[in-house]
């Protein structure tokens, strides 16, 4: 029989010899990935807008100007989802927003995303000057969404018509908007960078961006249709004011 201590001495010494620095290191959790579907949807102000508000519903703009909606198609590039740490993951590189009916595209679903707290969504209105190049996206190109050589080349960023004045006496309004022309072969980039509220991204997660139509006609600039209703893509000015107003129609709307 051994000896009590004897035993002792041993327990110890196999568990001394037993132990490595495995022991110490901690094992990162598996990332847990999921679904994420982003929804754009379209309000004036509060009121939600669908394809069935086309051409009837009247909505009354800042300027007091009672107007319709007959077209809302525009373009949107590097969707991304940052982090707080600065890590990010772009979920796109463009996609082509057409409230239309049966035929809308409204509705972005990427798998693979990585669940947690993400601090921020951003995305360009249009596309940047590295990525606005003439004739590079098949999809864009049957899609008619050329913007003209002679204004500055590449896509349009917007196509927002409608009719505005009262019944009988409506003018049409063409929103169209892409690269300014300054002058004869001379161009500025209109595209604007979007940063909205992030959320929490779980394993299926659908969030929704709002696009508040309102404020394309109100802020910062009043907007005269009488002024600026078309044609407006050869008209420096309008597409300056297009560029700032745009910057505060986005923003995160509700999120499951």
């Amino acid at each position: 029989m051994i000896p009590f201590k004897k035993l002792v001495l041993i327990v110890l010494l196999v568990s001394f010899l037993g132990c490595d620095d495995n022991e110490n290191t901690i094992i990162d959790p598996i990332t847990t990935i999921g679904t994420i579907t982003v929804d754009f949807n379209h309000y004036w102000g509060s009121e939600k807008i669908t394809s069935a508000d086309f051409n009837t519903t009247t909505f009354t703009n800042e300027n007091n100007d009672i107007q319709t909606i007959s077209k809302l198609k525009y373009l949107i590039s590097n969707l991304t989802l940052h982090k707080a740490n600065g890590e990010s993951l772009k979920l796109n590189d463009y996609y082509l927003v057409d409230l239309a009916g049966l035929n809308s595209n409204t509705s972005i679903t990427v798998s693979d995303v990585p669940v947690g707290n993400y601090s921020s969504v951003s995305f360009t209105f249009g596309f940047n000057e590295a990525d606005n190049i003439e004739g590079a996206y098949l999809d864009l190109n049957s899609a008619s969404w050329n913007w003209p050589a002679m204004l500055g080349g590449g896509y349009h960023f917007m196509q927002f018509e409608g009719k505005y004045g009262t019944t009988g006496t409506e003018n049409p309004y063409a929103y169209h908007m892409g690269t300014a022309r300054v002058s004869t072969d001379v161009f500025e980039q209109n595209f604007f960078d979007v940063s909205i509220n992030g959320f929490i991204m779980g394993e299926e997660t659908s969030t929704e961006i709002k696009m508040d139509i309102s404020e394309w006609f109100k802020n910062p600039y009043t907007w005269d249709l009488s002024v600026y209703s078309t044609p407006l893509m050869t008209n420096y000015d309008a597409q300056l004011l297009m560029n700032q107003n745009g910057q505060s129609v986005f923003s995160l709307g509700v999120v499951n």
